[in-house]
Formats: structure tokens, C-alpha cells, sequence
């Protein structure tokens, strides 16, 4: 399904080992702890009813790519803010959580982060920071200018950010339907299919 999903869509910026491994004939995982694991895994944290299914969902749809353990534990962190935050946990409390779960410095600020930052794709350099953008902000669009204003791997920090940012504030009207506008047929399908699914769950 991933195959299929983007072999329709060969023209976006893939990174480059997901990119061979997405118009290649193998199937096999390659080891891979980019940040592209945490990007892709936030549907799992607002379909599953608790930590434990949100992991089994992270690890399934991980795995057959950044089956590397920082790969998996990245996406499981973002899952994990999302859970938390959906669930109505305060910033402080899944700063705390993610800090002690995953070990990742979760102690700093936007500010502090925003000066040395510098492009990286790895999931242990991009997931803390991304989830720190989504819990110091004031709203979504806050935390989504948050992770722009890092630079570096800015759409991937932003797409972190913003899925925390979702389950803690909702997606202003305004701003989703500005996107829904933009995005091919297909995918606005995927989009409408999940927000059944989510529907559902409630």
C-alpha cells in the first residue's frame, strides 16, 4: 500500500533512500532512522484508543521502512504526544512523559533550540524538537511557525508539530479548508476516508 500510495505521486521530494526504495521491486525495510518515520505516523496516534495500540499501530507502519530502533522510537514518541494530548494531558505532563519514555532532551526551549539548529534528518534530532515546537505554542498555527522559524528539515518538523498541535488545539476552519482546496482528488479522498473512520471512533 505504501508502494502503491506513492508511486502516484513520484514527483514530491522523497529522501533519497526511501525514494530508491519506493521505485525499487524490494520490499525489505532498509534500516533506516530518518525522520520520515515520525512524519508519516500520526494517523496511528488518532485512531488508536490508547498508548499500547497507538504503539502496536507505530510499529506496524514503521517497520517496513525505518526499522532501525531510533527510527521506531521516534515515531512511537510522536504517537505518543498525540495519545497524550488527545487523552488532555498538559504541555508540561507529555514534555515529561516523552523526556522519561524516550529519553530525548525535552528541557529546552524553541528559542534556545532555534540558534544552533541546523538541517538534520535524523528522527533523534528532529522528533524532540518538533514536539517541543507542538508544546510551547499558544495554538496550532503557533506551533507551526514555531517549526518553520528552526529551519533545517522545516516541512518535516512542521508535519510533527502540527499533528501534536491538532490533538492539542484542532485545526482552525479557515486553515483546513485553505488546504483541503489544494490537495489532488486523491488524497482529498484518503482525507475524508479517515475523517469518517475518526468520526466513528467518537
Amino acid at each position: 500500500a505504501l508502494k502503491d500510495w506513492g508511486r502516484r505521486y513520484p514527483y514530491c521530494s522523497w529522501g533519497g533512500r526511501f525514494r530508491e526504495w519506493l521505485f525499487s521491486d524490494d520490499m525489505e525495510p532498509y534500516g533506516s532512522f530518518g525522520n520520515g518515520a515520525a512524519m508519516r505516523v500520526s494517523p496511528a496516534g488518532f485512531l488508536a484508543g490508547n498508548l499500547e495500540d497507538a504503539w502496536a499501530m507505530s510499529d506496524r507502519v514503521t517497520r517496513v521502512t525505518h526499522n532501525h530502533p531510533e527510527g521506531m522510537k521516534g515515531a512511537r514518541a510522536t504517537v505518543t504526544a498525540i495519545v497524550l494530548a488527545r487523552q488532555g494531558a498538559n504541555a508540561e505532563a507529555i514534555r515529561n512523559e516523552i523526556a522519561q519514555r524516550f529519553d530525548y532532551d525535552m528541557g529546552r526551549s524553541v528559542d534556545e533550540i532555534r540558534p544552533s539548529y541546523r538541517f538534520d534528518e535524523t528522527c533523534q534530532r528532529t522528533v524532540p524538537e518538533a514536539l517541543i515546537c507542538a508544546l510551547e505554542a499558544e495554538d496550532f498555527e503557533d506551533a507551526v511557525r514555531n517549526a518553520v522559524s528552526l529551519g533545517g528539515d522545516a516541512d518535516t518538523l512542521a508535519a510533527i508539530a502540527g499533528a501534536v498541535a491538532e490533538a492539542r488545539f484542532g485545526v482552525p476552519d479557515a486553515i483546513a479548508e485553505d488546504v483541503i482546496r489544494r490537495l489532488p482528488k486523491g488524497m482529498l479522498a484518503m482525507v475524508n476516508q479517515f475523517r469518517r473512520a475518526l468520526r466513528e471512533l467518537k
